[in-house]
């Protein structure tokens, strides 16, 4: 029985943490705005129409790279690949570098946290104009979210 317990917790130590790393995209809900991804914590993501989409061979390209726009519009970062839950289409999740990060992607767009949100209360963020371009919410086809 100790060989036993040993060998299991030899196991789950050496087994890899990219479930525990990962940052997870479901779905949420709010009146007025319908279907939207959010992370696992159900913190709303959002996508910056100044950005590059990512598309077959083009790399994701983030334009809010200043600390300013970063303050407002923090990444949204993995340390392992993403997971998608519910409704969200795995298909469309990815990475792209930034720095030294890892940051999340869905449909081609990295994604960003509108500071002023507050865990799953309606979002604060959509359709706002700001650091010359618009942020949208994104529907689980990877659709913006207009209101």
């Amino acid at each position: 029985m100790k060989f036993l317990l040993t060998a299991a917790a030899v196991a789950l130590a050496t087994a890899p943490a990219i479930a525990q790393d990962a940052t997870t995209i479901e779905v949420d809900a709010s009146e007025g705005l319908g279907r939207y991804i959010v992370t696992g914590e159900g913190r709303p993501v959002y996508m910056f129409t100044a950005d590059t989409q990512g598309t077959g061979d083009q790399e994701p390209g983030i334009a809010c790279a200043s600390d300013e726009c970063l303050e407002i519009w923090p990444l949204v970062t993995t340390t392992g690949e993403p997971q998608a839950q519910g409704a969200t289409d795995a298909s469309l999740l990815g990475t792209t570098e930034f720095g030294d990060e890892q940051v999340v992607t869905y449909n081609g767009w990295p994604l960003y946290h509108f500071a002023r949100d507050e865990g799953r209360w309606r979002p604060q963020g959509n359709d706002i104009g700001s650091f010359g371009g618009e942020w949208y919410l994104l529907r689980p086809s990877g659709a913006f979210v207009h209101e």
